[in-house]
């Protein structure tokens, strides 16, 4: 009966569509607070927020006062949010409507205290930088104010101290993806081309994304495919294998990219740094893949390949090996010689090389022609002498092939011993490109993980 017969009293005479002020001077102080429950969600397309946070009001109505002790000593009753005036304060950054929960009372106090509680599903607008995606923190902030009274009429301020309001996750919901870090709070006075001035109650919510699932995404599997690249280095330069490898490896990391394209958040203005880290990989890969295919095409066996320059000889085959450190690499030695003694021997050599010139058969002609005819001793020391004429020949031209084919090889030994110490020159300047790479950014991350 008391809760009944003080809810009449109240609200028999109530005006609710009147500023709760005896005195239109009067200024209604309205002291709120939030605290963050939950991170729904961070649209970084659309560059939206999705919160759940608990909002509290406190403002004095002064026509909402009794005496308790005239009604059994009640000084707090619930009174329907519909029955009584309530201050038009929003936020902002209102993008959309909430899925939030509809409360439908107030608690007044015997002194005019209304308290207004009520959770609210809040989506706004946030300038979201995800340039240190997965080590990005976000500040958003959410904009209290009266939307059409001016600081005359209404006035804002907190209903707590900042410091309890800044370091208060009593009740966050910590096991998403968002970490909240702190709330900031700031009060101001704003004016829209010179009218009058409003009030604003600012609260800055500072989260951090948890890195640790898209390290084990996105980060190491694409450090494994890169120090597979590495490995690969090791393959002989001569086989073409490393080849295959490389673009088995390409192949790989390209796949790897369009399964995760969907992973990383993606803005109209930016693109994050992890971005920059897969397309520098791609192009590192490339890189890696151009130099074996250089590499092999050099040291490719080819019969019409020339002598390595001596130029290049001086360059990579003596100063490279000692500014690499490279042991046991001798240089080549010289193509043999061309000349066979035996074929000299042969050419010089009148008593195994001469033959009967004259070829006559009549005594008389011969002995006209100043020869002799020979003997037939002799004739068959002459036909044998042919005979091993002929041999030797085909000895000597079988020898000038060997010698010409182990040319061939001798070239082809040089050109991959060139194409080795260039190899190794190439790989470790692409190492230390890769370590700056990764020690740059390792860094950086580091920084912003800890900042």
């Amino acid at each position: 009966p008391a809760l009944r017969r003080l809810s009449h009293y109240l609200l028999a005479h109530y005006q609710k569509g009147t500023r709760p002020v005896r005195d239109w001077r009067t200024t209604t102080n309205v002291a709120i607070d939030l605290m963050v429950y939950a991170i729904l969600s961070v649209d970084e397309k659309n560059q939206v927020l999705t919160t759940y946070i608990w909002y509290r009001q406190h403002w004095t109505d002064e026509f909402l006062r009794w005496d308790p002790a005239r009604f059994d000593n009640l000084t707090q009753i619930s009174l329907p949010v519909e029955s009584i005036w309530v201050p038009d304060i929003l936020i902002n950054e209102f993008v959309d409507v909430g899925k939030s929960p509809h409360v439908p009372y107030v608690y007044v106090g015997h002194h005019g205290e209304v308290q207004n509680l009520k959770p609210i599903q809040v989506m706004t607008a946030c300038s979201l930088d995800i340039y240190n995606f997965p080590f990005d923190v976000q500040n958003c902030s959410l904009t209290f104010t009266s939307w059409l009274h001016h600081i005359r009429d209404i006035n804002l301020s907190l209903w707590r101290q900042p410091e309890l309001v800044k370091f208060d996750r009593s009740v966050f919901m910590n096991q998403g993806e968002w970490e909240l870090l702190y709330i900031l709070t700031h009060f101001q006075e704003f004016s829209v081309k010179s009218s009058d001035s409003y009030a604003e109650m600012k609260f800055y919510v500072v989260i951090r994304r948890r890195p640790l699932f898209y390290t084990v995404s996105l980060l190491l599997p694409s450090i494994f495919l890169m120090v597979m690249d590495i490995v690969g280095f090791y393959l002989p330069p001569n086989s073409g294998e490393r080849v295959s490898f490389k673009i088995t490896l390409l192949l790989g990391y390209s796949v790897f990219l369009i399964i995760v394209s969907d992973t990383l958040p993606a803005t109209a203005v930016g693109t994050p740094l992890i971005g920059i880290y897969f397309v520098v990989c791609m192009a590192l890969l490339v890189i890696s893949l151009t130099e074996t295919i250089l590499i092999v095409r050099l040291v490719h066996k080819q019969d019409l390949q020339p002598h390595v320059p001596m130029w290049v000889k001086r360059l990579l085959l003596e100063r490279a090996t000692v500014l690499l450190c490279i042991r046991d690499r001798k240089k080549f030695s010289q193509s043999r010689t061309q000349s066979s003694d035996i074929s000299r021997q042969v050419e010089n050599n009148d008593s195994t090389a001469k033959l009967n010139h004259c070829g006559c058969e009549d005594p008389r002609e011969c002995e006209a022609a100043g020869c002799t005819r020979p003997t037939p001793a002799f004739a068959g020391q002459a036909e044998g002498s042919l005979l091993m004429h002929d041999v030797l020949r085909e000895i000597t031209a079988i020898r000038q092939f060997l010698e010409k084919h182990e040319e061939f090889r001798d070239v082809a030994r040089e050109w991959l011993q060139v194409g080795y110490v260039l190899d190794v020159l190439l790989f470790r300047a692409y190492l230390v490109a890769v370590l700056a790479y990764t020690v740059t950014l390792g860094t950086l991350w580091s920084v912003w993980r800890d900042a």
